[in-house]
């Protein structure tokens, strides 16, 4: 999508500082971090959000879920690590395409605050 800020990084026309990419998504350190680890893996298809899964796209979820445990082991996040979703906006959503937080490097506590 034109007006997508993550398409946009993904396309390399606003930067970034990946953390890693293949041929299904792209992670990149967030911009202002909420834990001294905060990482966004974002597929490069565009999905809106969360709700906007299928049966025809789950696929891209699951595999960005073994990119971030691939990525938790290369990071020594040995303690543990957080990954958030957020849907719509009363789910907190910013950015209208389908991402998730790594946090880690802290504890985190429950609930977020």
């Amino acid at each position: 999508m034109a007006d997508c800020i993550f398409c946009k990084i993904i396309a390399g026309e606003i930067p970034s500082k990946k953390v890693y990419e293949d041929d299904v998504c792209y992670a990149f350190y967030d911009a202002a971090p909420q834990a001294p680890v905060h990482f966004l893996v974002v597929p490069k298809e565009h999905i809106s959000g969360p709700s906007a899964v299928s049966e025809q796209n789950c696929a891209v979820v699951g595999h960005i879920y073994a990119v971030i445990a691939k990525l938790a082991g290369e990071l020594g996040l040995k303690n543990g690590y957080r990954v958030v979703a957020n849907d719509g906006a009363d789910g907190g959503q910013t950015v209208g395409h389908l991402h998730f937080h790594v946090l880690a490097g802290r504890s985190l506590a429950w609930p977020p605050g």
